[in-house]
Protein backbone atom coordinates (compact mmCIF):
# COMPACT_ATOMS: atom_id res chain seq x y z
CA UNK A 1 0.00 0.00 0.00
CA UNK A 2 0.93 3.29 -0.53
CA UNK A 3 2.34 4.68 2.67
CA UNK A 4 0.30 8.32 2.61
CA UNK A 5 -2.76 9.97 4.36
CA UNK A 6 -6.37 10.55 2.50
CA UNK A 7 -6.85 14.05 2.58
CA UNK A 8 -10.15 15.01 4.59
CA UNK A 9 -12.23 18.11 3.66
CA UNK A 10 -14.74 20.39 5.35
CA UNK A 11 -18.75 19.00 4.77
CA UNK A 12 -21.02 22.41 5.59
CA UNK A 13 -20.42 25.77 3.66
CA UNK A 14 -19.44 27.82 5.63
CA UNK A 15 -16.41 25.61 6.77
CA UNK A 16 -15.40 24.75 2.90
CA UNK A 17 -15.69 28.62 2.30
CA UNK A 18 -13.03 29.10 5.38
CA UNK A 19 -11.00 26.61 4.45
CA UNK A 20 -10.80 27.98 0.71
CA UNK A 21 -10.15 31.54 1.95
CA UNK A 22 -7.50 30.53 3.77
CA UNK A 23 -5.73 28.72 0.90
CA UNK A 24 -6.59 30.74 -2.04
CA UNK A 25 -5.30 33.83 -3.01
CA UNK A 26 -6.03 36.79 -0.54
CA UNK A 27 -7.49 39.03 -3.68
CA UNK A 28 -10.04 36.07 -4.56
CA UNK A 29 -13.51 37.44 -4.14
CA UNK A 30 -15.66 36.32 -1.74
CA UNK A 31 -18.68 35.24 -4.37
CA UNK A 32 -16.38 33.53 -6.24
CA UNK A 33 -14.93 31.13 -3.35
CA UNK A 34 -19.01 30.51 -1.99
CA UNK A 35 -19.14 29.04 -5.39
CA UNK A 36 -16.53 26.92 -5.52
CA UNK A 37 -17.10 25.78 -1.86
CA UNK A 38 -20.58 25.00 -3.22
CA UNK A 39 -19.39 23.04 -6.26
CA UNK A 40 -16.20 21.54 -3.96
CA UNK A 41 -19.18 20.08 -1.52
CA UNK A 42 -21.33 18.38 -4.06
CA UNK A 43 -18.04 16.72 -5.47
CA UNK A 44 -16.99 15.51 -2.28
CA UNK A 45 -20.50 14.22 -1.77
CA UNK A 46 -20.58 12.35 -4.96
CA UNK A 47 -17.50 10.63 -5.01
CA UNK A 48 -18.52 8.95 -1.75
CA UNK A 49 -21.84 7.92 -3.45
CA UNK A 50 -19.51 6.59 -6.62
CA UNK A 51 -16.41 5.09 -4.61
CA UNK A 52 -14.35 7.20 -6.27
CA UNK A 53 -11.10 8.61 -5.48
CA UNK A 54 -9.88 12.41 -6.95
CA UNK A 55 -5.64 12.39 -7.89
CA UNK A 56 -5.12 15.40 -8.09
CA UNK A 57 -1.20 16.53 -9.97
CA UNK A 58 0.79 19.43 -8.40
CA UNK A 59 -0.02 21.34 -11.22
CA UNK A 60 -3.96 21.73 -10.59
CA UNK A 61 -5.91 24.93 -10.17
CA UNK A 62 -5.67 26.11 -6.21
CA UNK A 63 -9.62 25.96 -5.97
CA UNK A 64 -9.69 22.21 -6.98
CA UNK A 65 -6.14 21.85 -5.44
CA UNK A 66 -7.38 22.47 -1.79
CA UNK A 67 -10.98 21.07 -2.26
CA UNK A 68 -11.75 17.72 -3.72
CA UNK A 69 -8.56 15.22 -4.56
CA UNK A 70 -8.17 12.71 -2.14
CA UNK A 71 -4.30 12.48 -2.95
CA UNK A 72 -2.18 14.92 -4.07
CA UNK A 73 1.42 14.38 -5.60
CA UNK A 74 3.79 14.29 -8.62
CA UNK A 75 3.68 11.33 -11.24
CA UNK A 76 5.39 8.99 -9.86
CA UNK A 77 3.54 9.30 -6.23
CA UNK A 78 0.03 9.76 -7.84
CA UNK A 79 0.96 6.25 -10.39
CA UNK A 80 1.40 4.57 -6.96
CA UNK A 81 -1.64 5.33 -5.71
CA UNK A 82 -3.35 4.74 -8.41
CA UNK A 83 -1.82 1.09 -8.94
CA UNK A 84 -3.04 -0.05 -5.55
CA UNK A 85 -6.59 1.75 -5.40
CA UNK A 86 -9.60 -0.15 -5.08
CA UNK A 87 -11.87 2.17 -5.60
CA UNK A 88 -14.47 1.39 -8.28
CA UNK A 89 -13.42 5.39 -10.21
CA UNK A 90 -10.07 6.74 -10.76
CA UNK A 91 -11.04 10.75 -11.75
CA UNK A 92 -7.19 11.79 -12.37
CA UNK A 93 -7.30 16.00 -12.11
CA UNK A 94 -4.48 16.40 -14.77
CA UNK A 95 -3.90 15.29 -18.11
CA UNK A 96 -4.08 12.80 -20.60
CA UNK A 97 -1.14 10.53 -19.71
CA UNK A 98 -1.68 10.47 -15.78
CA UNK A 99 -5.17 9.21 -16.71
CA UNK A 100 -3.64 6.57 -19.46
CA UNK A 101 -0.66 5.49 -16.86
CA UNK A 102 -3.62 5.09 -13.97
CA UNK A 103 -5.63 2.80 -16.23
CA UNK A 104 -3.08 0.62 -17.40
CA UNK A 105 -1.39 0.07 -13.51
CA UNK A 106 -5.27 -0.49 -12.47
CA UNK A 107 -7.14 -1.91 -15.43
CA UNK A 108 -10.14 -3.36 -13.66
CA UNK A 109 -10.73 0.13 -12.75
CA UNK A 110 -13.09 2.84 -14.65
CA UNK A 111 -10.41 6.16 -15.04
CA UNK A 112 -11.85 9.33 -15.82
CA UNK A 113 -10.27 12.52 -17.23
CA UNK A 114 -11.62 16.09 -16.77
CA UNK A 115 -10.90 17.16 -19.63
CA UNK A 116 -12.13 16.90 -23.23
CA UNK A 117 -8.40 16.39 -24.26
CA UNK A 118 -5.62 17.00 -21.46
CA UNK A 119 -2.89 17.44 -23.94
CA UNK A 120 0.67 17.61 -23.47
CA UNK A 121 3.56 19.50 -25.21
CA UNK A 122 5.85 16.66 -24.38
CA UNK A 123 3.65 13.87 -24.41
CA UNK A 124 2.70 14.99 -28.21
CA UNK A 125 6.76 15.66 -29.07
CA UNK A 126 7.02 11.98 -29.80
CA UNK A 127 5.57 8.76 -31.12
CA UNK A 128 5.52 5.11 -31.05
CA UNK A 129 7.26 5.01 -35.01
CA UNK A 130 9.65 7.59 -33.78
CA UNK A 131 11.25 4.87 -30.86
CA UNK A 132 10.82 2.31 -32.94
CA UNK A 133 12.99 4.10 -35.44
CA UNK A 134 15.65 5.32 -32.72
CA UNK A 135 15.68 1.58 -31.43
CA UNK A 136 16.62 0.70 -35.14
CA UNK A 137 19.32 3.75 -35.54
CA UNK A 138 20.77 2.47 -31.73
CA UNK A 139 20.54 -1.28 -31.64
CA UNK A 140 20.69 -2.49 -27.95
CA UNK A 141 20.46 1.07 -26.12
CA UNK A 142 17.50 0.59 -24.01
CA UNK A 143 14.82 3.30 -23.66
CA UNK A 144 13.86 5.30 -21.15
CA UNK A 145 10.59 7.06 -21.42
CA UNK A 146 9.76 9.92 -19.25
CA UNK A 147 6.45 9.25 -17.85
CA UNK A 148 4.62 12.21 -19.82
CA UNK A 149 4.21 10.08 -23.17
CA UNK A 150 1.27 8.75 -24.40
CA UNK A 151 0.53 4.79 -23.84
CA UNK A 152 1.58 3.84 -26.88
CA UNK A 153 5.16 5.12 -26.58
CA UNK A 154 5.11 3.37 -23.16
CA UNK A 155 4.64 -0.08 -24.87
CA UNK A 156 7.82 0.98 -27.00
CA UNK A 157 9.65 1.70 -23.91
CA UNK A 158 11.92 -0.69 -21.27
CA UNK A 159 11.40 1.54 -18.22
CA UNK A 160 9.46 4.70 -17.62
CA UNK A 161 10.63 7.61 -15.20
CA UNK A 162 9.71 10.62 -13.82
CA UNK A 163 11.73 13.38 -12.77
CA UNK A 164 11.66 12.44 -9.17
CA UNK A 165 13.79 9.20 -10.31
CA UNK A 166 14.55 10.19 -13.97
CA UNK A 167 18.43 9.98 -12.83
CA UNK A 168 18.02 6.92 -10.42
CA UNK A 169 16.38 4.80 -13.36
CA UNK A 170 19.56 5.88 -15.43
CA UNK A 171 22.19 4.93 -12.90
CA UNK A 172 20.14 1.93 -12.63
CA UNK A 173 20.98 0.94 -16.23
CA UNK A 174 24.09 1.90 -15.72
CA UNK A 175 24.70 -0.69 -13.32
CA UNK A 176 23.28 -3.36 -15.88
CA UNK A 177 26.30 -2.51 -17.98
CA UNK A 178 24.63 0.03 -20.53
CA UNK A 179 26.78 2.62 -21.65
CA UNK A 180 23.89 3.82 -24.59
CA UNK A 181 20.86 4.65 -23.27
CA UNK A 182 17.93 6.28 -25.03
CA UNK A 183 16.03 9.06 -23.27
CA UNK A 184 13.12 10.58 -24.34
CA UNK A 185 11.05 13.26 -24.85
CA UNK A 186 12.43 15.50 -22.82
CA UNK A 187 15.83 16.86 -24.31
CA UNK A 188 16.12 19.50 -20.82
CA UNK A 189 15.55 16.58 -18.52
CA UNK A 190 18.10 14.35 -20.47
CA UNK A 191 20.66 16.55 -20.27
CA UNK A 192 20.47 17.48 -16.64
CA UNK A 193 20.11 14.02 -16.06
CA UNK A 194 23.52 13.06 -18.01
CA UNK A 195 25.11 16.02 -15.97
CA UNK A 196 23.81 14.28 -13.08
CA UNK A 197 25.06 10.41 -14.20
CA UNK A 198 28.27 11.72 -15.65
CA UNK A 199 27.30 10.97 -19.50
CA UNK A 200 27.69 13.01 -22.52
CA UNK A 201 24.82 13.79 -24.52
CA UNK A 202 23.80 13.03 -28.31
CA UNK A 203 20.89 14.69 -29.29
CA UNK A 204 18.86 12.19 -31.64
CA UNK A 205 18.14 14.31 -34.55
CA UNK A 206 18.51 13.36 -38.06
CA UNK A 207 21.76 14.45 -38.91
CA UNK A 208 23.14 13.15 -35.45
CA UNK A 209 25.57 9.97 -36.05
CA UNK A 210 23.69 6.05 -35.41
CA UNK A 211 24.80 3.53 -33.37
CA UNK A 212 27.86 2.18 -35.55
CA UNK A 213 29.82 5.70 -35.02
CA UNK A 214 28.67 5.61 -31.07
CA UNK A 215 30.21 2.13 -30.35
CA UNK A 216 33.46 3.58 -31.35
CA UNK A 217 33.10 6.01 -28.43
CA UNK A 218 34.15 5.06 -25.05
CA UNK A 219 32.32 7.48 -23.44
CA UNK A 220 28.91 6.66 -21.78
CA UNK A 221 26.12 8.72 -23.96
CA UNK A 222 22.67 9.67 -23.29
CA UNK A 223 20.86 9.72 -26.29
CA UNK A 224 17.93 12.41 -26.28
CA UNK A 225 15.04 13.39 -27.92
CA UNK A 226 14.38 17.28 -28.75
CA UNK A 227 11.17 17.63 -26.87
CA UNK A 228 10.17 20.37 -24.60
CA UNK A 229 7.76 21.38 -22.48
CA UNK A 230 6.22 24.80 -23.56
CA UNK A 231 6.26 26.28 -19.86
CA UNK A 232 9.49 25.59 -18.67
CA UNK A 233 11.59 26.20 -21.70
CA UNK A 234 10.14 29.95 -21.14
CA UNK A 235 12.73 30.12 -18.07
CA UNK A 236 15.83 31.93 -18.24
CA UNK A 237 18.93 32.83 -16.53
CA UNK A 238 17.94 36.88 -17.16
CA UNK A 239 15.36 35.66 -15.00
CA UNK A 240 17.08 34.29 -12.17
CA UNK A 241 19.71 37.41 -12.36
CA UNK A 242 16.65 40.07 -11.93
CA UNK A 243 15.33 38.17 -9.18
CA UNK A 244 18.80 37.81 -7.42
CA UNK A 245 19.35 41.51 -7.94
CA UNK A 246 16.47 42.75 -6.34
CA UNK A 247 16.27 39.84 -3.58
CA UNK A 248 19.68 39.61 -2.49
CA UNK A 249 19.76 36.03 -0.87
CA UNK A 250 16.46 34.71 -2.12
CA UNK A 251 16.45 30.55 -2.91
CA UNK A 252 16.08 29.38 -6.59
CA UNK A 253 14.59 26.36 -6.87
CA UNK A 254 13.86 24.85 -10.52
CA UNK A 255 12.16 21.93 -12.11
CA UNK A 256 14.14 19.49 -14.17
CA UNK A 257 12.54 19.94 -17.01
CA UNK A 258 14.22 23.68 -17.41
CA UNK A 259 17.38 24.17 -19.51
CA UNK A 260 20.44 23.04 -17.69
CA UNK A 261 21.91 26.73 -17.74
CA UNK A 262 18.61 27.58 -15.48
CA UNK A 263 19.24 24.71 -13.64
CA UNK A 264 22.88 25.31 -13.16
CA UNK A 265 22.00 28.46 -12.14
CA UNK A 266 19.17 27.83 -9.46
CA UNK A 267 20.01 26.28 -5.65
CA UNK A 268 17.98 23.33 -6.10
CA UNK A 269 16.40 21.17 -8.76
CA UNK A 270 13.59 18.86 -8.30
CA UNK A 271 10.43 17.41 -8.86
CA UNK A 272 7.05 18.90 -7.58
CA UNK A 273 6.97 17.08 -4.73
CA UNK A 274 10.91 17.18 -3.99
CA UNK A 275 10.71 21.27 -4.43
CA UNK A 276 7.81 21.36 -2.18
CA UNK A 277 9.73 19.26 0.65
CA UNK A 278 12.84 21.77 -0.21
CA UNK A 279 10.44 25.15 0.66
CA UNK A 280 9.47 23.20 3.63
CA UNK A 281 12.85 23.04 4.43
CA UNK A 282 14.70 26.57 3.56
CA UNK A 283 15.32 29.28 5.87
CA UNK A 284 15.73 31.98 3.47
CA UNK A 285 13.81 35.52 3.48
CA UNK A 286 12.25 34.70 -0.20
CA UNK A 287 12.04 32.12 -2.49
CA UNK A 288 11.76 31.78 -6.14
CA UNK A 289 10.03 28.91 -8.38
CA UNK A 290 10.54 28.05 -11.57
CA UNK A 291 7.58 25.76 -12.31
CA UNK A 292 4.30 25.40 -13.67
CA UNK A 293 2.13 28.83 -11.88
CA UNK A 294 -0.66 27.08 -10.52
CA UNK A 295 2.05 24.90 -8.10
CA UNK A 296 3.52 27.88 -6.61
CA UNK A 297 -0.38 29.28 -5.56
CA UNK A 298 -0.24 26.17 -4.16
CA UNK A 299 2.82 25.78 -2.01
CA UNK A 300 2.32 29.28 -1.19
CA UNK A 301 -0.57 28.94 0.45
CA UNK A 302 0.86 25.77 1.96
CA UNK A 303 3.71 27.91 3.73
CA UNK A 304 2.53 31.29 4.78
CA UNK A 305 5.37 32.28 6.45
CA UNK A 306 7.59 32.15 4.08
CA UNK A 307 7.60 34.66 0.77
CA UNK A 308 7.65 33.79 -2.44
CA UNK A 309 9.13 35.87 -5.16
CA UNK A 310 5.40 36.56 -7.60
CA UNK A 311 7.49 36.20 -10.90
CA UNK A 312 5.83 33.26 -12.62
CA UNK A 313 2.70 34.14 -15.10
CA UNK A 314 3.47 30.84 -16.46
CA UNK A 315 0.39 28.70 -16.83
CA UNK A 316 0.12 25.22 -18.54
CA UNK A 317 -2.94 25.97 -20.64
CA UNK A 318 -3.82 22.13 -20.84
CA UNK A 319 -3.56 21.67 -17.13
CA UNK A 320 -5.78 25.11 -16.56
CA UNK A 321 -8.31 23.19 -18.42
CA UNK A 322 -9.04 20.80 -15.54
CA UNK A 323 -11.58 22.48 -13.23
CA UNK A 324 -14.28 21.89 -10.25
CA UNK A 325 -16.98 22.24 -12.78
CA UNK A 326 -14.87 19.40 -15.28
CA UNK A 327 -14.37 17.09 -12.55
CA UNK A 328 -18.42 17.29 -11.11
CA UNK A 329 -19.08 16.43 -14.71
CA UNK A 330 -17.03 13.91 -15.47
CA UNK A 331 -18.38 11.85 -12.13
CA UNK A 332 -22.17 13.04 -12.96
CA UNK A 333 -21.62 11.77 -16.70
CA UNK A 334 -19.06 9.33 -16.57
CA UNK A 335 -17.52 12.28 -19.01
CA UNK A 336 -14.10 11.32 -20.71
CA UNK A 337 -13.26 8.53 -19.39
CA UNK A 338 -10.02 6.91 -20.67
CA UNK A 339 -9.14 3.55 -21.76
CA UNK A 340 -6.22 1.78 -23.14
CA UNK A 341 -6.10 -1.61 -25.77
CA UNK A 342 -5.20 -3.88 -23.98
CA UNK A 343 -2.46 -5.14 -26.04
CA UNK A 344 -0.78 -1.86 -25.33
CA UNK A 345 -1.69 -1.55 -21.74
CA UNK A 346 0.04 -4.96 -21.30
CA UNK A 347 3.57 -3.86 -22.81
CA UNK A 348 3.23 -0.10 -21.03
CA UNK A 349 2.57 -1.63 -17.87
CA UNK A 350 5.71 -3.81 -18.00
CA UNK A 351 8.08 -0.60 -18.69
CA UNK A 352 5.51 1.36 -15.79
CA UNK A 353 5.99 -1.96 -12.99
CA UNK A 354 9.62 -1.62 -13.66
CA UNK A 355 9.26 2.49 -12.67
CA UNK A 356 7.89 2.07 -9.58
CA UNK A 357 10.19 -0.98 -8.49
CA UNK A 358 13.38 1.55 -8.85
CA UNK A 359 11.43 4.53 -6.67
Amino acid sequence: MVAVSKLQYPDTLDEMMAHLRAKLPPDTDSDLIRLRADVALEVNLLKRKRNAIILGHNYMAPSLYHSVPDYTGDSLGLSRIAASSDADVIVFAGVRFMAETAKILNPGRKVLLPSAKGGCSLAEAITAQDVRELRSRFPGAPVVSYVNTYAEVKAETDICCTSSNAAAVVSHLRREGHDRIIFLPDEYLGRNVAAETGMDVLLADKDAPGGEALASTASPTLIVWHGRCEVHDKFTTEDIDRVREQYPGVFVLAHPECSPEVVAASDYSGSTTAMIRRVREIDADHYLLLTECSMGDNIAAENPGKEMVRLCSLRCPHMQEVTLDETMAALELDQYEVDVPAQVADRARASLQRMIEIG
